[in-house]
């Protein structure tokens, strides 16, 4: 057993105790810059154009890094999702179709391919779990691991902050309503961590989708990796400016970021501003998919366009006091510098 902290922006401590976790099961890995995104322009939002996008982008990448996506020592690779803004603005059920057949192509049995996400009822209304009246899903054989449930946190695994541990209790509703403050005063304190993606997987894949956040700023990679990762999260949005810091430090875990392998995120729908609360009427599409090892780059470029956006319709653009991006680039998490961005075009 070991326990450990990584840099804070806070005066908070991140404490990490668990057995060491190997270097992954094929070898050495050429880590790319970080400023590499790999794009792939889709001809429409078809089955099929995820299914091509999804081959070249990953054959890509195995091509440039030199670590081929097949299984390891656990024989098992983890999909966290995103369903938590509900139907219109979740992870596109194509996009992940395409994903695990790439993966079983690669030698990756059914059942040892498994989907994280975090709210069980926007997990049914997104498809992502079995229909109530007709009981079918597309994802027949894969598990689906369903994080409000409590059942994949471990608790020797957690992200511990000296924030209040009691908060106001006149809270944004629209912020806070699914989230009870029953908790006990220790248990405030801590943000229990789901450790499938780095305990159970040989590596794990961030498939986000990109809304703005009246807190967080872009709600995104980093986010879906983090703080819809982990329990009682709530309790930043009770304490708004420890929000970004948290994303932050949570982002830099050595053991989170050595089996996230890269995050590979679909513009088909994308919400400017309103978020993370889905509304049609403030969402734009793009027919792209990209793909980084740098979680940072994709939101910076994510909240480039949200920006461009916002001020098409007369909006305000992001709060430049939310420096959730400028926190992990600190922390070494990714770069925010979207003029270095680049942009490689896989046919």
């Amino acid at each position: 057993m070991r326990c450990f902290s990584v840099p804070t922006l806070l005066v908070s401590t991140l404490l990490l105790c668990s057995a060491a976790i190997g270097a992954p099961a094929d070898g050495p890995v050429v880590k790319p810059p970080s400023e590499i995104v790999w794009e792939s322009k889709l001809p429409d939002f078809s089955a099929t154009a995820y299914q091509h996008s999804v081959d070249t982008l990953l054959a890509q990448f195995e091509a440039s890094t030199g670590r081929k996506l097949v299984p390891g020592e656990k024989k098992k690779v983890g999909l966290k999702i995103y369903t938590d803004s509900g139907p219109g603005m979740a992870t596109p059920i194509p996009l992940v179709r395409a994903v695990i057949s790439v993966l079983e192509k690669r030698g990756f049995a059914p059942e040892n391919i498994f989907l994280v996400g975090l709210n069980q009822l926007r997990l049914r209304m997104t498809g992502y779990l079995p229909s109530l009246v007709t009981g079918e899903t597309p994802f027949k054989g894969h598990q689906v691991y369903v994080l409000e449930s409590g059942r994949f946190y471990d608790p020797a695994w957690f992200y511990d902050s000296p924030l209040p541990q009691r908060f106001d209790p006149i809270v944004a509703e629209s912020q806070t309503k699914d989230f009870p403050n029953s908790s006990t005063k220790d248990e405030d304190r801590k943000s229990f961590l789901a450790t499938p993606l780095f305990f159970d997987a040989d590596f794990w894949i961030n498939l986000p989708v990109y809304t703005d956040h009246p807190i967080l700023g872009v709600n995104g990679s980093l986010v879906n990796a983090t703080l819809w990762n982990a329990s009682n999260t709530a309790r930043f949005f009770r304490s708004p400016a420890n929000a970004p810091a948290a994303v932050a430090e949570m982002s830099a875990i050595p053991e989170l970021r050595q089996t996230w392998v890269f995050t590979l995120t679909s513009l088909e729908h994308y919400q400017f501003i309103g978020g993370p609360f889905f509304n049609s009427l403030y969402s734009n599409s793009e027919p792209l998919v990209w793909l980084s090892t740098d979680p940072v780059m994709l939101d910076a470029l994510m909240r480039d366009r949200i920006d461009r956006a916002r001020k098409q319709g007369g909006f305000e653009p992001i709060s430049e006091e939310i420096r959730t991006l400028e926190f992990a680039e600190t922390l070494g998490v990714g770069s925010t510098k979207i003029k270095k961005a680049k942009i490689i075009r896989v046919e």
